[in-house]
């Protein structure tokens, strides 16, 4: 393995591949070598068994380097990476972005050094990282962290314990972001964050993400298209709604973290909406941007989910009007309320889930035809495939400019991939 050459495995969010890029850098800048880190998600207990099971793997696969966890996983849980034989050291996620952690691991006298645990409290941290790297992506899109942490204790959710408390990068450093982004040559900018309309409420002044979003596309004219991720829609305010109807470079996509559709199931959630709120948040948005199209997350099996709770999430699908769903069959996390309460038999959690992926199949299929002879703009991320405004794939016959956005008229569709 190459002395100036670290070797990096991500797990889990788009969050923490943007951390990964940081730590790169930061390991880079210490001259590390002969290590693999292994960045790990925490998000259900399947999760962590994958990361255990990557961990022994890259221990096979490179026997003589030094193996080094960090993440969620790792910071939530960090006596379980600890006692693995084939761990070296375990990093927190506070720990991971500080360039003296990197520094000490790449000391001449590393090996027994340090304590092999590097976990402190990630609810004393009140500053996010975001400043450590420009964004990372494809060559045509660029992902910006704006947000870290949750406020919020839903009944099932242990990312909390492993991110800290909500906080946010200045909008100021925001938009230098991406004014060095764009004269870079991207195209397209995500902001990404843990619960991303909690941005600003730890500001001065309080601002909100709209606030975030018109600056942004005030001050940073050239930016073609701007995209966020996964978003609370009891959260919105009143100037993302008016991005949403009046920026046509805010891109018509919003991913829902909406979890369920039965409001039984959403107070046991510790949800802050109700099935009503996500219907009616839905149906305005669309009237606003009638091209909006929607990703949801829905949890499946939630304790004392009965088959009618079910069916009302399974409505909730054609309701709220959704495309992309993400479905998580439920998995209890040690330590969260919902790990305490009455489970649904292994059988029905499973079944239901293929049932909303079904669903959610149906709905691509629709959106998808729905689209042929309709003309997009594409952004390509290779010569040969793009995405639409609405983030849907689409396959050309003949090489494109990488990185550009191309206009195209939809001929077809193959599968998941619309056709040009």
């Amino acid at each position: 393995m190459d002395r100036r050459a670290p070797v990096f495995h991500t797990l889990g969010c788009r969050l923490n591949a943007y951390e990964t890029e940081a730590m790169k850098e930061l390991s880079a800048n210490a001259g590390l070598g002969d290590t693999v880190v292994v960045n790990t998600c925490a998000v259900t207990a399947e999760a962590v068994r994958k990361a255990r099971q990557e961990i022994r793997k890259l221990r096979r696969e490179n026997p003589d380097a030094t193996l080094i966890v960090t993440g969620c996983a790792a910071q939530t849980e960090p006596q379980t990476f600890a006692r693995m034989t084939e761990v070296d050291r375990v990093i927190g996620n506070t720990e991971k972005m500080q360039p003296q952690t990197w520094r000490n691991l790449a000391g001449a006298n590393f090996i027994g050094a340090t304590e092999k645990v590097q976990v402190d409290d990630i609810m004393s941290v009140t500053e996010t990282a975001g400043h450590l790297i420009d964004g990372f992506g494809t060559r045509s899109r660029a992902y910006v962290q704006v947000q870290n942490g949750c406020d919020h204790r839903c009944t099932f959710c242990i990312i909390p314990y492993g991110r800290g408390n909500s906080r946010s990068v200045p909008a100021g450093v925001v938009v230098d972001q991406i004014k060095r982004l764009v004269e870079r040559g991207y195209n397209e900018v995500v902001l990404t964050g843990v619960d991303l309309t909690s941005w600003g409420a730890d500001l001065p002044a309080a601002p909100r993400l709209g606030d975030l979003v018109m600056r942004i596309l005030k001050l940073v004219p050239d930016l073609p298209r701007l995209r966020i991720s996964s978003i609370d829609s009891i959260e919105v305010d009143p100037n993302l709604m008016q991005a949403i109807a009046t920026e046509n470079r805010l891109m018509p996509h919003l991913h829902l973290s909406l979890q369920h559709g039965d409001d039984l199931i959403l107070k046991r959630m510790k949800r802050r909406h109700l099935r009503d709120d996500a219907i009616r948040f839905c149906e305005e948005a669309r009237r606003l941007r009638p091209e909006m199209t929607f990703g949801a997350d829905i949890i499946a099996g939630f304790p004392t989910e009965s088959e009618a709770h079910f069916e009302n999430s399974l409505r909730l699908i054609d309701d709220c009007g959704l495309t992309w769903l993400h479905v998580f069959p439920y998995s209890p996390r040690e330590g969260t309320p919902a790990a305490r309460m009455p489970a649904v038999d292994g059988r029905d959690v499973k079944a239901r889930a293929a049932r909303l992926r079904a669903a959610g199949a149906t709905r691509v299929e629709a959106h998808l035809s729905a689209q042929i002879g309709q003309a997009h703009q594409v952004l390509m991320e290779s010569p040969r495939m793009g995405r639409t405004e609405q983030f849907a794939e689409v396959a050309f016959t003949s090489d494109q400019p990488e990185s550009r956005i191309v206009t195209a008229t939809i001929k077809g569709k193959s599968g998941n991939q619309l056709l040009a």
